[in-house]
């Protein structure tokens, strides 16, 4: 039986082959470190770094790609940013639907004397931007946004909770809050504009939506990010500056010290020349009816309960767009993590069960502690696939109900 990969929430899967085509061309091609030499292949490295820092850029409307950062993945990009930025005394507000990949960094700084308030949501994941507003009367140094959740697919009305913050930054006539926005489950799937949408700091992995190897991801500064004020989180040779001692102060440099994973950024470059050629509007339109589809046919059966906002024809949803391909459930009677292993076991469906990573976003569902079975369709599942795992899904409720 072949394995029906509906995990791309962790990690999407397969890639386009383009993608191991360009990695494998800069490993027998190239194979050089950028920054460090002037020879030709050492050129070569940096034009492809330089090329993906622009096609970046591009993609999520930053206007200068030097101001594009990379890291090994979206936790390290966070990780830079919380703990480069937050200072004992600092105020800072999120969402209930975090991954730990924010919030623990915040519970390690609330110790070190930094404020955590968390913006409450509805039963679906979805935060109200008026929450925002009223949590901005007091003074707060950022605002975290996971823009779609990992666990139901829920996004995050971004534009609005961009408005609201760059209201109460004029009013107060300041440069905080800022406004930092997790894309891990976004980028890719849908249209992100920095400028448009308010976002002071995007930070983004690079194998999920967007398609790319692992180990790629970072972060972009929007052009009033005072970034002299965030502290590099590790420091070290940049090929730059180097008869100091001293990190340099300029972008990219203050935050990528050591030799950058070259060859995951010309995968991820490929990834993007992919999405570009196809259409983030058209792969969002195309994941949005699979996963709309997947969830008419559940909430059709006895004994499943849905969580997120529901995609069935004849139920509006408050704006186009509001959902990713995640989708979470559970069959009444099953243990979330047998169902997990059946499915894999007797079906060849791969999925992930259990708590995601996201043990806030449970709770705020009434899902914590036994969490979910979560689906998670990608540009290349389709209609045979949906069918397939309804089948799965049907036969197992069955023999509980």
């Amino acid at each position: 039986m072949d394995p029906l990969y509906l995990d791309n929430g962790a990690t999407s899967w397969p890639k386009p082959p383009e993608v191991a085509r360009a990695m494998a061309d800069f490993l027998s091609d190239v194979g050089a470190s950028p920054g460090r030499a002037g020879h030709r292949l050492a050129l070569e490295a940096g034009r492809i770094v330089y090329d993906t820092r622009e096609a970046l850029a591009e993609f999520f409307g930053l206007k200068d790609p030097m101001r594009v950062v990379f890291t090994s993945n979206v936790t390290e990009a966070l990780n830079l940013v919380l703990r480069g930025l937050l200072i004992p005394g600092d105020r800072v507000i999120v969402s209930s639907m975090e991954h730990n990949a924010v919030m623990r960094p915040l519970r390690f700084l609330e110790q070190q004397g930094v404020t955590v308030e968390t913006l409450p949501c509805d039963a679906e994941g979805r935060t109200d931007p008026r929450e925002l507003e009223l949590a901005l009367e007091k003074p707060a140094k950022l605002v975290v946004v996971n823009h779609a959740s990992n666990v139901t697919g829920t996004v995050q009305p971004l534009g609005r909770f961009g408005a609201v913050v760059r209201q109460r930054r004029k009013a107060l006539g300041t440069q905080y809050p800022l406004f930092l926005v997790d894309t891990a489950q976004s980028a890719g799937s849908i249209p992100i504009d920095m400028e448009h949408d308010g976002v002071d700091i995007l930070v983004f992995t690079g194998h999920k939506g967007l398609l790319g190897p692992t180990g790629t991801g970072g972060a972009l500064f929007g052009p009033y990010v005072p970034v002299d004020t965030i502290k590099p989180l590790i420091r070290g040779g940049t090929g730059s500056r180097s008869e100091r001692e001293t990190q340099p102060e300029f972008l990219p440099d203050r935050f990528e010290s050591g030799t950058m994973n070259s060859v995951g950024l010309a995968g991820l470059l490929a990834a993007l020349t992919w999405i570009r050629g196809r259409g983030v509007v058209e792969l969002q339109r195309r994941e949005a009816a699979l996963s709309m589809r997947l969830y008419e046919a559940l909430a059709e059966m006895k004994g499943i309960r849905l969580y997120g906002p529901d995609r069935r024809p004849g139920f509006p949803l408050p704006e186009a767009g509001c959902c990713t391909g995640i989708l979470s459930f559970n069959i009444d009677g099953m243990p979330c993590s047998e169902a997990g292993m059946r499915l894999d076991e007797e079906y060849g469906i791969l999925c992930r069960v259990g708590l995601h990573c996201a043990p806030s976003a449970h709770r705020s569902i009434g899902t914590f502690p036994e969490g979910t079975i979560r689906f998670g369709v990608g540009p290349f599942t389709n209609d045979g696939d949906i069918d397939r795992a309804v089948d799965a899904v049907s036969r197992l409720s069955g023999e509980v109900q």
